[in-house]
C-alpha cells in the first residue's frame, strides 16, 4: 500500500501487481492494476486502508499526516515512513522502500537516474554562475519553496539558487510584493501542486524571467528522476520575460 504518488510509481514499475492500494493522486504508471483507491495523501480513508490489510504501508513525513500514520499503526499495520529532502536522500530511501517491498535486485531505472544526475555539468549544463529564483508552489496565498526541500536541492544542482532557501520555514507564505522585491533572476513555476501556466503566474513577476517546469520532474522521486535533469534544464533555459 502506498500513500505517496512518487513511491507508488517507483514500486509499481519495479514490482508490478504488488500494490493493493494507492491514493487518488497516484497517476503513474498509468496502469496500476487492481489497486484500490483510498483517498488523498492528506486525507486517506483509514478504514479502507485497514480493511485491505496490507503487509506494509509506505508513507512520507511531508506528504502524509502523523495522526493518520499513528492511527494505521494503532490498527496493527506496519508503516514505513520516508524522509526525502535531498536527491541523495531520495536515492537511499528509494532503495530502502524497494527492498522492503521485496525488490531485492536493484532496478535499472534507479541506476539510470543516478547516472542522469551525475551527468549534470557534462551532458546537462547547469547555470554558471548560478541564477537566483523564487519558486512558488501556490497562490492565494502565495507560498514558495523555503529551506531544506527536495525540489530546492534539484534546482541547486542545475545552478538555480532559491532566494528563500534559508527561510526558517520549508514552505513559507510570502506576500507577492516581497517576492518581487527580492529581485529574482527567475521565477520557477511548476504545474503542481498549483497548476501554474503561461497565463496564470508569470504576469505576477514582471521583473523576472518565467520558467514553466513539469512539477513531476521537480518534486517526484522515482523513475521520473531519469529524465528530470534534461527536462528541468531545458525549461529553465527556455525561461522568458
Amino acid at each position: 500500500m502506498s500513500l505517496v504518488p512518487s513511491l507508488t510509481e517507483a514500486v509499481a514499475v519495479s514490482a508490478p501487481g504488488v500494490l493493493v492500494g494507492v491514493t487518488d493522486w497516484c497517476t503513474h504508471p498509468a496502469d496500476l492494476g487492481g489497486a484500490a483507491r483510498v483517498g488523498g495523501t492528506k486525507n486517506p480513508d483509514l478504514a479502507a486502508v485497514t480493511a485491505l490489510r496490507p503487509d506494509l504501508v509506505i508513507a512520507n513525513e511531508e506528504e502524509n499526516r502523523q495522526p493518520d500514520l499513528d492511527a494505521l499503526r494503532a490498527a496493527g499495520l506496519n508503516v514505513l515512513v520516508t524522509e526525502i529532502r535531498t536527491l541523495d536522500q531520495a536515492f537511499a530511501e528509494l532503495a530502502r522502500v524497494l527492498d522492503a517491498c521485496g525488490v531485492h535486485a536493484r532496478p535499472r531505472w534507479l541506476d539510470e537516474a543516478e547516472a542522469a544526475w551525475a551527468s549534470v555539468g557534462a551532458a546537462v549544463e547547469p547555470y554558471d554562475p548560478p541564477r537566483t529564483a523564487v519558486v512558488p508552489i501556490w497562490r492565494r496565498p502565495w507560498m514558495v519553496l523555503g529551506r531544506d526541500t527536495f525540489a530546492g536541492d534539484l534546482l541547486a544542482r542545475l545552478g538555480v539558487r532559491n532566494l528563500y532557501g534559508d527561510h526558517p520555514e520549508r514552505y513559507p507564505r510570502v506576500p507577492l510584493e516581497e517576492l518581487n522585491a527580492a529581485a529574482p533572476d527567475l521565477v520557477v513555476l511548476p504545474d503542481e501542486p498549483y497548476r501554474f501556466t503561461a497565463d496564470d503566474g508569470p504576469e505576477a513577476f514582471p521583473g523576472a524571467a518565467a520558467a514553466l517546469v513539469d512539477g513531476r520532474h521537480l518534486t517526484w522521486y522515482g523513475p521520473s528522476l531519469v529524465t528530470a535533469p534534461r527536462s528541468l534544464a531545458a525549461a529553465l533555459r527556455a525561461a522568458h520575460r
